[in-house]
């Protein structure tokens, strides 16, 4: 990075106070959408659903919306306000973590005006703390070790400087080295080719700081060019944020001395989330403008190489489409006082009406790239006639959002822990409404074990995983969360799956079809299923999942 020498002592020569962490926040915030798609795309399996960027975006920008408005100087009133805003939007694992260690941070600083060395060294150690103590069982090589090496590096330097920006510089090059030693310590992530993407996005907020600082630019992505195949594309169901009004990708064949920072650069004053793939000589640039500037990319784009295909969608009219279509659609039960209601995540509108049927008294629209916050979860209950409440997750990235939505509310609330759809189902089977909370709970919490999860999708990258090699665009299966097929058609790949699930020793197989499948094409599938298992009753449901042709339940 490039250091701006007199904007660094002006920054020395300034009180750290609350104003300063503000600005501060808002950098780390900046830096880390910048970056985001990096993020994302340090997925260990190749799905096409990487969300820890998005979540830990969404998560700081929740924090950002809490302050953006405050006056506080004392440092330790912004602390708490960032934590509470934290709190709040935390999504997925990775969000949840990073309250975790603003909530860590806020304590280290708490009661002081200002941000001396002495403090900082302090708030990285209780960061680290806090963080580790909100997660039953910590796994090394993830964000978590990063913080600890972040406040080992501090606690080390407190020695020989008292210089808060120093601190945050040894902050930076700690975070930097302990995400590059990351696949040295989580096996999977060096079998998948990748460091850990939550240890990459702190790196990015705390990175972002430091450039602030330093006076270098915040909106302009480290560059990276990815496989096309793993680029991820806007999720319509996720938020679109102010000036994101259409979606613009081009395919082209760049002309001689193509220079991708120029191509970056000029992109960036055209719009956000950008995208940058290539394969075989092919360039794909994927990018978020508002409306006045949708042809822009493709114009400049016409000045720099051959256009091959573009691709343009109206994301706010998507967003649109899908609220009308969820609108009237679901019947939830009538809760009683006194009852327990149960609340559950549902990826898609079939399920939901499943999910409707069984019983539950609300959905939180979520799952794969849609992980919904901590007050999402909150805001489902809080107005339901009851204080007896049972919360289903569904998918292990929102299991710990769920716990700290539990603790965050007056209400009795158990979370039965599940970690996939068919999980959830088997667990509604179990619900008595007018039973004691913590027995129906455990009942429930119980029959997740009587259910195998099969999802079928289509690999974003080439990579080899628990000896399943897998190809780019090739289908895969995953059982229980673990690679273990993959295949040149769906079909092929729900039946080495359900090989692998030894599905002849179960009795009953449902097939959930998701949003890009017809049904007429998920009978096809499923009358290859019954061909093969004569014996097990094959049933085909409507699910509505994104990214997913197929979610398997075998019980």
């Amino acid at each position: 990075m490039a250091v701006d020498t007199a904007r660094v002592e002006k920054f020395r020569k300034q009180p750290i106070n609350g104003q300063s962490l503000k600005r501060l926040v808002e950098a780390g915030l900046t830096w880390l959408r910048t970056n985001q798609q990096t993020v994302n795309a340090l997925n260990v399996f190749p799905v096409p659903d990487g969300d820890t960027g998005t979540n830990m975006v969404l998560t700081m920008q929740s924090a950002w919306n809490e302050i953006k408005d405050l006056g506080y100087q004392n440092l330790s009133d912004m602390a708490s306000a960032v934590s509470k805003g934290a709190l709040m939007g935390a999504r997925g694992n990775s969000g949840v973590i990073l309250s975790q260690l603003w909530r860590g941070f806020a304590r280290g600083v708490h009661g002081r005006e200002i941000l001396d060395g002495a403090t900082v060294v302090k708030a990285f150690g209780e960061a680290r703390d806090t963080a580790y103590k909100g997660v039953v069982r910590p796994v090394e090589g993830t964000i978590l070790t990063v913080a600890k090496e972040i406040a080992l590096a501090t606690e080390a330097a407190l020695r020989s400087t008292q210089d808060p920006i120093e601190l945050l510089e040894i902050a930076v090059r700690a975070a930097d080295q302990a995400v590059q030693k990351t696949p040295d310590l989580l096996p999977v992530l060096k079998q998948a080719g990748v460091v850990d993407s939550g240890g990459k996005g702190l790196f990015f907020i705390l990175e972002g700081m430091l450039r602030h600082v330093y006076g270098e630019s915040l909106e302009t992505p480290t560059m990276t060019v990815q496989p096309i195949s793993s680029m991820q594309m806007q999720d319509a169901l996720e938020v679109v944020e102010e000036g994101q009004d259409y979606e613009v990708v081009v395919d082209f064949l760049p002309a001689n001395g193509f220079d991708l920072q120029r191509f970056y650069g000029r992109l960036e004053q055209i719009g956000t989330s950008i995208q940058v793939g290539e394969g075989e000589g092919m360039y794909r640039m994927h990018i978020h403008v508002p409306l006045e500037k949708r042809y822009e990319p493709i114009d400049y784009i016409m000045g720099i190489g051959t256009i091959t295909k573009v691709a343009m969608e109206n994301l706010l009219a998507q967003m649109d489409d899908i609220q009308q279509g969820k609108a009237g659609r679901v019947s939830f039960a009538k809760v009683e006082p006194g009852q327990i209601a149960v609340v559950a995540v549902s990826p898609g509108a079939g399920l939901s009406r499943i999910f409707a049927s069984l019983g539950v008294a609300a959905v939180v629209e979520g799952g794969q790239t849609m992980n919904p916050s901590t007050q999402d979860i909150l805001n489902s209950f809080e107005n339901l006639p009851t204080d007896k409440i049972i919360i289903l997750p569904n998918n292990k990235n929102i299991v710990m959002a769920a716990n700290q939505a539990k603790d965050v509310t007056v209400k009795q609330v158990a979370v039965v822990p599940s970690r996939t759809i068919p999980q959830g189902l088997s667990a509604m089977l179990l619900l008595h409404p007018d039973g004691e909370l913590a027995s129906v709970a455990e009942k429930m919490t119980k029959a997740l074990e009587h259910v195998r999860t099969g999802e079928i999708t289509t690999a974003t990258r080439s990579v080899e995983i628990d000896g399943v090699k897998v190809e780019s665009g090739q289908v895969i299966g995953l059982l229980d969360g673990k690679l273990v097929a993959s295949a040149s058609s769906v079909e092929a790949g729900c039946l080495e799956l359900l090989e692998k699930a030894r599905a002849e020793e179960h009795e009953l197989i449902t097939l959930f079809y998701g949003q890009d499948m017809t049904h007429a094409d998920a009978n096809r599938v499923a009358d290859a299923i019954r061909s093969r298992y004569s014996a097990q009753e094959v049933e085909v449901q409507e699910g509505g999942q994104p990214h997913y042709q197929f979610i398997i339940s075998v019980e």
